[in-house]
């Protein structure tokens, strides 16, 4: 959750991705949210007048913008250390959480919607998805995999990765991120190594 001297939005907006990433979209009101986040009640309305699905919104851009940031960085050093900070990252939320969180943008794609319209949080995961595939890809291509193999391995990684984390809640274990590294850490090195 973000620090106390966060300001009101930003607090908030963390506070919601935070809260998402434990209880799911639909347990996240915005009382709770406020409460979560150490926020007053009428400032989150006042920052968020659209309601929950504004807020939502936001929090899965912010969570989704955070784990681009720390792709972006790792991925410097290549596709492998981009997938350990990947894995790295979820371990340590599942962990320090007593694995009680996991991944926001991944608790609001599974969540059903009320209307038949898509709700504008549904379409802001699928974006923070599309981006941590793209800048998988890129990697990927950039160090030499193929045009066609590059989407389709970073793709793996990130679905294999969110699976991963949903597996270790419910299991109360990090063994599946463990095994999801066994197996994605070769498959990438392998493909590294075969030209294009």
């Amino acid at each position: 959750m973000a620090k106390s001297s966060a300001p009101s939005r930003e607090r908030i907006v963390a506070g919601a991705a935070d809260l998402i990433s434990r209880r799911g979209l639909n347990a996240a009101s915005i009382r709770e949210v406020a409460k979560h986040a150490k926020a007053p009640l009428g400032s989150t309305y006042h920052y968020f007048p659209e309601g929950k699905q504004q807020l939502a919104t936001e929090a899965v851009r912010h969570a989704g913008g955070a784990v681009a940031r720390i792709l972006r960085k790792e991925l410097d050093a290549g596709p492998v250390a981009g997938l350990r900070a990947f894995l790295g990252l979820w371990r340590g939320i599942v962990v320090e959480s007593d694995f009680r969180a996991g991944c926001p943008v991944l608790a609001v794609s599974v969540e059903d919607s009320a209307t038949e319209e898509t709700p504008p949080a549904l379409l802001a995961a699928a974006e923070a998805f599309e981006g941590w595939e793209r800048l998988l890809a890129d990697s990927l291509r950039h160090h030499g995999v193929g045009p066609e193999q590059a989407p389709e391995l970073a793709a793996l990684v990130v679905a294999a990765v969110e699976g991963a984390t949903a597996m270790c809640r419910a299991k109360r274990s990090v063994l599946p991120l463990d095994q999801v590294a066994r197996q994605l850490e070769p498959v990438i090195e392998e493909a590294l190594r075969r030209p294009s």
